[in-house]
C-alpha cells in the first residue's frame, strides 16, 4: 500500500490499484503480447485466479516519496523491442502521474519471452 499526504489528510492507494493501472497502460502498447509471470507466486496465482490476475508482472514500490515501478512483459516476435521498451515506459509513467499525481522516479520493463503471432 502507497499512501501520501497532502494539506487534506492522507490518500492510501493498494498495490492492486497500481497494478491495475500499470498492467492496463502497457497492454495498450503496441507489440505487447502479454504481461508475463514475474515470480513464482505470479504463476501461483495464474492456476488460481486465471490467465490474467490484476498484479501479473507487475511489481510497484516507493522510494523517497517517488514510485519505482517494474514490469514483465512478452512482446511479439520480430519487432523493435528498444521502441516498444521506450513506448511502454513513456506511457506508464503518464498514466500513473496523470492518474495518481504522484511522481515515478523509474520505470523498468523486463522482457521475458518473444511470442510469434
Amino acid at each position: 500500500m502507497i499512501t501520501y499526504y497532502n494539506p487534506l489528510g492522507s490518500v492510501s492507494l493498494t498495490n492492486d490499484y497500481f497494478a491495475g493501472l500499470v498492467s492496463e497502460a502497457a497492454q495498450h502498447c503496441y507489440g505487447v503480447a502479454a504481461m508475463a509471470s514475474s515470480s513464482t507466486s505470479d504463476s501461483i496465482k495464474s492456476l488460481i485466479l486465471g490467465k490474467n490476475h490484476p498484479d501479473k508482472g507487475v511489481r510497484v514500490s516507493q522510494k523517497d516519496g517517488k514510485l519505482c515501478i517494474e514490469l514483465h512483459i512478452m512482446v511479439g516476435y520480430g519487432l523493435n523491442i528498444a521502441s516498444i521498451v521506450e513506448s511502454i515506459s513513456h506511457r506508464v509513467r503518464n498514466e500513473v502521474e496523470t492518474a495518481t499525481g504522484l511522481k515515478v522516479a523509474r520505470v523498468d520493463v523486463c522482457v521475458d519471452d518473444l511470442i510469434e503471432y
